[in-house]
C-alpha cells in the first residue's frame, strides 16, 4: 500500500505544492522526484509518482507551476497555453525549487539522500536532465523521457557525475534524429555512464496513457527499463 498525502514545499517562489508518496515500510528510503510535463502537475505524473511509490521509493512530484497558481494545469488538447506555461519555467528558479524539493526529502527523515533519482517527461525530461547536469554529487540517477531540448544543454553535460537512462520516440517530431544523435555522441565523448532507448514506432510522450500518442509495447518495455535502472542506482 502507498501512503499519498498532498504537501507544500517551502521554496524561494512560495510554497510548492507537491504529491508525496511513501511506501509500507520503515525509512529511510531511496527517493524519486517526478518532473513534470508541460502540461502541468497532471494526473499521469501522479499516477507514474504511486506507481513509483510502490516499487519501494519516496517519491515527490513538485508542482513547477507553482508561481502561476491556481490556472496552472491543461489538458492535453491544450497545447498552445501548455506552450504558454512552459515557457514560465526559468532554469536558474527550476534548479533552486529542486534544491527546495531535494531539502524537504532530508527533512523529512523518511529518505536517504545520498540515493535520489530524477525523472521526468516532456519538459520534465529536459529538466531531469539539466538537474544532473547542475547538481552533481546530489543526484544520483536521472532518467529522462522524451526531452525536448536536452541538446541545448550538452555544453553542460562534462558536469554530469550519474548514470542517465534516456528515453527517445523515433517519430518524435519534437525531437529529430540529429537531436538525439547529437546527445549520444556528447555523452559518448565524455565518457558518461548512459543509455538511450529510442523506440521505433513511439512518438512524443509515447508513455502517458491519457494521450492519443500513447503507444503500450514502447510504454511497457521503457517501465521495465526503469524499474531496473533505478534499483540498480537507488537499491544496491
Amino acid at each position: 500500500m502507498v501512503h499519498k498525502a498532498q504537501v507544500k514545499v517551502p521554496a524561494p517562489g512560495g510554497m510548492m505544492p507537491a504529491h508525496w508518496m511513501l511506501p509500507e515500510g520503515a525509512g529511510p528510503f531511496p527517493a524519486v522526484v517526478v518532473l513534470m510535463e508541460a502540461f502541468g502537475l497532471v494526473r499521469h505524473i501522479e499516477e507514474v509518482a504511486e506507481r513509483l511509490a510502490a516499487e519501494g521509493y519516496a517519491v515527490l512530484a513538485p508542482d513547477l507551476y507553482y508561481r502561476q497558481l491556481p490556472d496552472n494545469k491543461v489538458d492535453y488538447t491544450e497545447v498552445p497555453r501548455a506552450i504558454e506555461l512552459m515557457q514560465t519555467i526559468d532554469d536558474g528558479a527550476f534548479i533552486q525549487d529542486l534544491r527546495a524539493a531535494l531539502a524537504f526529502l532530508t527533512d523529512s527523515g523518511q529518505v536517504d539522500i545520498r540515493r535520489v533519482a530524477v525523472t521526468g517527461f516532456c519538459m520534465g525530461g529536459r529538466l531531469a536532465f539539466l538537474a544532473a547536469c547542475s547538481l552533481p554529487g546530489e543526484i544520483a540517477a536521472a532518467a529522462p523521457f522524451y526531452g525536448g531540448g536536452i541538446h541545448r544543454h550538452l555544453d553542460q553535460a562534462a558536469a554530469i557525475d550519474c548514470p542517465l537512462l534516456l528515453f527517445f520516440g523515433a517519430r518524435d517530431a519534437l525531437i529529430p534524429a540529429d537531436q538525439v544523435e547529437a546527445i549520444d555522441q556528447r555523452l559518448g565523448a565524455l565518457g558518461k555512464d548512459y543509455r538511450i532507448h529510442c523506440y521505433a514506432e513511439a512518438d512524443h510522450g509515447f508513455f502517458c496513457d491519457h494521450r492519443a500518442s500513447y503507444h503500450p509495447p514502447s510504454a511497457a518495455d521503457a517501465w521495465q527499463q526503469l524499474r531496473s535502472f533505478l534499483r540498480a542506482h537507488l537499491l544496491q
